[in-house]
C-alpha cells in the first residue's frame, strides 16, 4: 500500500474544497479520449456487492440535447413558480446545457447481474447510492483535470428517460454538464449569491 504525506493530504483537501457545482462553461471542446479516461477512473467508486450499476450515456445529438433543454425550461418554471425566494431563484443560471461540450446521464441498474445480489436484500437503493458515488469521484477526477461539472437536478426523470431512450429498468440518477468553467471560485455559487450558507457536519453520539 502506498504511504500518502502530509504534502498529499493538503492537497487531496484542496481538491475537496475547489469542487464545484458549476453553471457557467467555456464552449471549448474537451480532448480526445478525456471524457473515457475520466469514466475510468469513476469506475473505481465503491459499489455494494462489486456490481458496479452505474450506466454512463453521452449526449451528443442536438435533437436529444433540445428535449431535455425543453424538460428543464419546463420543470425550472414550475420551480420558479413555487419559491418563496423567486425573485434570488431566478438569478440564478441553473444549468449549462447552453454552453457544456459534454453532456452526460446517468443511470443505474437496479438489479444487475454483476455482484450476485450481494447486500441488495436489505436495502436495494443501495444500487443507486453507487452510482451516485461514481457521480463524485468523477466530479473530483474532472476537477484535478482542470475540468468543471454541474449537477442538473432540475429534471422530470420520466421525460429524460424517454428522450435518451435507455434499457427499460434504468433508474435515473443525474444528468451532468462537463466542461472547462469560466471562472474558479473557491465557494459554492449558492453561497456566494446568499441563498445559503455551508454548515459543517452533524454529529451525534450514542
Amino acid at each position: 500500500m502506498p504511504e500518502f504525506d502530509d504534502a498529499f493530504r493538503a492537497t487531496l483537501l484542496q481538491l475537496f474544497q475547489w469542487r464545484r457545482d458549476v453553471r457557467h462553461f467555456r464552449t471549448d471542446a474537451l480532448p480526445p479520449g478525456l471524457v473515457r479516461q475520466l469514466l475510468d477512473v469513476a469506475a473505481l467508486a465503491p459499489s455494494v456487492g462489486l456490481s458496479q450499476p452505474w450506466r454512463f450515456v453521452t449526449v451528443d445529438d442536438p435533437a436529444r440535447r433540445a428535449a431535455i433543454r425543453q424538460n428543464f425550461s419546463a420543470c425550472n418554471a414550475e420551480a420558479l413558480a413555487r419559491q418563496d425566494r423567486a425573485a434570488l431563484y431566478a438569478r440564478l443560471k441553473l444549468a449549462g446545457l447552453d454552453d457544456a461540450p459534454c453532456h452526460l446521464a446517468v443511470f443505474a441498474d437496479p438489479d444487475p447481474q454483476q455482484g450476485g445480489g450481494l447486500g441488495r436484500d436489505t436495502m436495494p437503493e443501495t444500487t443507486a447510492y453507487s452510482a451516485v458515488l461514481a457521480i463524485h469521484t468523477l466530479w473530483l477526477a474532472a476537477r484535478a483535470q482542470g475540468l468543471g461539472l454541474g449537477w442538473v437536478s432540475i429534471l422530470d426523470p420520466a421525460v429524460v428517460v424517454a428522450a435518451l431512450d435507455v434499457p427499460a429498468g434504468w433508474m435515473f440518477i443525474g444528468y451532468l454538464c462537463l466542461g472547462y468553467p469560466t471562472a474558479a471560485a473557491d465557494r459554492p455559487e449558492l453561497e456566494r449569491l446568499g441563498w445559503e450558507t455551508p454548515q459543517p457536519a452533524t454529529l451525534l453520539q450514542r
